[in-house]
């Protein structure tokens, strides 16, 4: 069937919406967090740097870790109820486009006060709007992957939509850096709140989605023809919530669903660790800006982009397991070996493009494959116990990151624990017997 490049388009824009706040959010909020704190002081004074010239609240890198996550915790509620009520919902506006148009400007809203709140708990109320915003339409929105598309070309469209993520993420971070040093520590989160919601409202537009209650009508897989009728009893049956899919999925003799997410689970621990992390690793060990550490950032969010596509067009030729499997053993490599050797800024930048060349095989077939592994009926369901696995990673990869550094004594832990992690997600998938329908692509 021919890939509906228009569909495949407005969703990359709905990708990009989710994904424009993130760099910046990770890269300026923990510095905003930790400067001052007599430990990230210390680390710059011995290495003959100047102190960070950033106003923040002192915090330890355990804590303002974990601060970070405390968005995610909601995450793992609100993500996994949206996606299945989704499914079991549907307005003139469609089923998930409505969760777009809600939680987008709450999100934006709240990003936008972040670097204006002047007290700690004014920081994390702005925090927890953000996150309670997109969790509102981030499940929706990744939901239409499986609305809109067959098995078959989902690896492909989620490398074009990564494609339009990432270079909107990589642009964050490149011209926030430029903002942030001369514009002030507003602007960078001002402006990605404005082109978040010219992002959604481009995707709400163009995309169309399928009627799933329209007795024979076809879904959005190809307009206008009859590809896969929905009949009223099928769009009738609930969806299962995700606890009670989780549950079913543990009670089942075949465990390669819940070892699958297991590796989604262990493989975003290395990401998000990494992501929570950088920008003080660079900053705190290495003695860069904070303008130079999202610049240097953006390298690894550049050769996502590069890969996006090719690494969804390799899972469909070779086998999306094997694509992932690739991809954990490469950044296991590249996150060890970045532990030993990163010294300076040009071994930093070697080790972020290796690092995102290879996590682009993962996270590009990552959610295609628990399709795969799942039930067709039940695709916000799915959707739903896979940001459990994700959210849950972003709880724990930065709070274990953080404490490792405050044992450690040291930000480079950091790349030692994100090395182990992916060592772990690589063997979990290694118990995981493919699906038939993934060979296929």
């Amino acid at each position: 069937m021919k890939l509906n490049w228009k569909q495949a388009i407005a969703l990359g824009f709905g990708f990009a919406a989710i994904f424009l706040i993130w760099p910046v959010f990770n890269q300026f909020v923990p510095l905003f967090l930790q400067a001052g704190n007599p430990l990230v002081d210390e680390q710059l004074l011995l290495a003959g740097r100047p102190l960070l010239d950033v106003r923040g609240f002192g915090l330890s890198p355990t804590l303002a870790f974990f601060i970070m996550t405390w968005d995610n915790l909601i995450n793992i509620f609100v993500q996994p109820w949206v996606g299945v009520t989704s499914d079991r919902t549907w307005t003139r506006f469609g089923r998930r486009k409505p969760w777009l148009l809600a939680g987008v400007p709450l999100a934006a809203l709240g990003f936008v006060f972040i670097p204006l709140a002047g007290t700690i708990l004014a920081i994390l109320v702005a925090i927890l709007v953000v996150n309670v915003g997109m969790a509102i339409f981030r499940a929706p929105a990744a939901a239409l992957l499986g609305d809109l598309f067959p098995p078959g070309q989902r690896s492909q469209v989620r490398g074009i939509a990564s494609v339009m993520a990432g270079s909107s993420g990589a642009l964050a971070l490149v011209a926030g850096s430029f903002l942030f040093e001369r514009a002030g520590r507003a602007v960078p989160f001002i402006a990605s709140s404005v082109f978040m919601v010219v992002f959604a409202a481009l995707a709400a537009l163009l995309i169309i989605e399928p009627n799933p209650t329209a007795q024979g009508r076809a879904t959005a897989f190809g307009p206008g023809k009859i590809v896969r009728p929905v009949k009223e009893a099928e769009a009738a049956k609930p969806t299962s919530s995700v606890l009670s899919l989780l549950r079913a999925l543990w009670q089942a003799e075949d465990h390669r669903t819940l070892l699958f997410l297991l590796t989604i689970l262990l493989s975003f621990m290395v990401s998000e660790s990494l992501q929570a992390g950088l920008s003080s690793f660079a900053v705190f060990t290495l003695g860069l800006s904070p303008g130079e550490a999202a610049r240097f950032a953006a390298l690894s969010a550049v050769a996502i982009i590069l890969f996006a596509f090719p690494g969804g067009l390799i899972g469909a030729r070779i086998g999306r397991q094997r694509s992932i499997s690739i991809g954990l053993a490469g950044l296991f490599l590249v996150a060890g070996g970045g532990a030993l050797l990163i010294r300076h800024p040009a071994t930093l930048a070697i080790v972020l493009v290796l690092a995102g060349f290879f996590w682009a095989l993962v996270v590009i077939n990552d959610l295609p494959l628990l399709y795969d592994l799942g039930d067709e009926g039940q695709i916000g369901a799915y959707t739903g116990v896979y940001f459990v696995a994700t959210q849950a990673a972003a709880v724990l990869g930065p709070t274990l990151a953080g404490f490792s550094i405050d044992l450690a004594g040291s930000h480079r832990v950091l790349f030692a624990f994100a090395a182990v992690c992916a060592l772990l997600a690589w063997v979990a998938l290694r118990q995981v017997r493919p699906p038939t329908v993934e060979t296929a692509g």
